[in-house]
């Protein structure tokens, strides 16, 4: 299968919200999901999206980052989501993906490169892990979703 990756346009929200619904469904939490391509279009300066394709210009898959400054080491790529069609998994293609992501951090001099990863997604953990990264059993996700933010600046 030859993998063309390419950065993604306005075009492509509609086909990345699918695939965040997707993942969401993957994770046990599609009721979480929120965002949507009119979000998307508004918020667009906020993030990068690499989009990976095969020859037909099929979409298969999508990493979609942003910077962030983390204060013990500066400037990093923050990976919000690397996702691969079901139907895609298995060859290559989110090694691909994240090869192309350590290059842009790598062009862009990010100190780090961070991500999340759930404790049951094995195959997500098994490609880290031969990837190399360091997956940290020890700090813990801490999240206000919109509403918790409104009722705690009320309280």
């Amino acid at each position: 299968m030859d993998i063309k990756l390419r950065k993604a346009t306005d075009h492509d929200y509609p086909e990345i919200i699918a695939m965040i619904k997707e993942l969401a469904l993957f994770e046990k939490a599609p009721e979480r999901m929120t965002n949507t391509v009119e979000q998307m279009k508004e918020e667009e300066d906020l993030f990068h999206c690499i989009i990976a394709e095969d020859e037909s210009g099929e979409i298969l898959g999508m990493a979609l980052y942003f910077f962030a400054y983390f204060t013990w080491v500066g400037k990093s790529l923050y990976l919000d989501d690397l996702y691969v069609k079901e139907q895609y998994r298995g060859n290559g293609i989110g090694k691909i993906l994240l090869r192309k992501l350590m290059q842009v951090a790598d062009d862009e001099n990010c100190k780090r490169v961070r991500w999340q990863v759930l404790d049951w997604n094995t195959n997500a953990i098994e490609l880290y892990k031969k990837s190399g990264a360091t997956i940290d059993d020890e700090w813990l996700n801490c999240d206000f979703e919109h509403d918790q933010i409104k009722k705690f600046c009320l309280d």
